[in-house]
């Protein structure tokens, strides 16, 4: 997998055609036999891609093409967020706003609860993590977040648990149009956003101080990574758009 934010981190990244191809041919399949081996035979013998060509991209079948479906609705919904008109907005609701557009960028809620029990196995359960940071890393890029300290760090943890239960919500949500999930959203955000106001109470609080400067002081070096390529290599390699 390429790393989507080289060239620019609020463009979303570009999605092979084959591999696309893949992914729209196992959908439909995917509702009956999960994201397994028969669902990928179906889905090659369906898009016109090669066997040869499909296990070069894909060396682990169907559960590469369900990382390339999570990848693909986190770049629908940088392209809504940016394509969105968000600066009348509170921060907390542009955050709100994103994941509603996560949520509804997902082409079937059942290709979403198969994917959810296919990485919460624990020989995927790895992957499923990384994946669900990578949702909460794709909202803060596309919110444009510039935080380069250990804040990158905590806004997207806190972020991936704040996605992981909405996507359990969502799975069971049979409310008209998912009103319940959005309002389950914003009830979420609004919990976050306490802590992060006790967070800056006990920061400001005299009795506290001790404590909390000593703690800044050992977090004081965490910086975000650098998506950045190396400067002393000639060039790099990264997916035409």
């Amino acid at each position: 997998m390429t790393n989507p934010y080289v060239d620019d981190p609020k463009s979303p990244p570009a999605e092979d055609p084959q591999i696309g191809a893949l992914l729209d041919a196992i959908l439909p399949h995917v509702a009956f036999d999960g994201w397994s081996d028969a669902a990928f035979h179906a889905a090659i013998r369906d898009s016109g891609v090669t066997e040869t060509e499909a296990r070069a991209l894909c060396p682990r079948g169907a559960i590469d093409l369900a990382v390339a479906q999570h990848d693909r609705g986190d770049a629908e919904m940088m392209a809504a967020v940016r394509a969105a008109d968000l600066g009348e907005m509170r921060y907390r609701d542009r955050v709100a706003f994103a994941l509603r557009a996560r949520i509804e960028a997902v082409p079937d809620q059942e290709a979403l609860r198969r994917a959810t029990t296919l990485f919460a196995l624990p020989t995927h359960a790895a992957e499923g993590a990384r994946l669900l940071w990578r949702t909460a890393d794709s909202v803060w890029t596309a919110l444009g977040d510039s935080s380069d300290d250990v804040n990158w760090y905590t806004k997207r943890a806190t972020l991936s648990g704040v996605w992981a239960s909405v996507v359990l919500y969502w799975l069971g949500d049979d409310s008209l149009d998912h009103q319940a999930t959005w309002s389950f959203i914003d009830r979420r955000i609004d919990d976050v956003m306490r802590i992060e106001k006790a967070k800056a109470s006990a920061n400001n609080s005299v009795l506290l101080k001790p404590v909390t400067g000593a703690l800044s002081f050992l977090l004081s070096g965490m910086h975000a990574p650098n998506r950045k390529p190396p400067m002393d290599l000639p060039g790099h390699w990264s997916p035409r758009r």
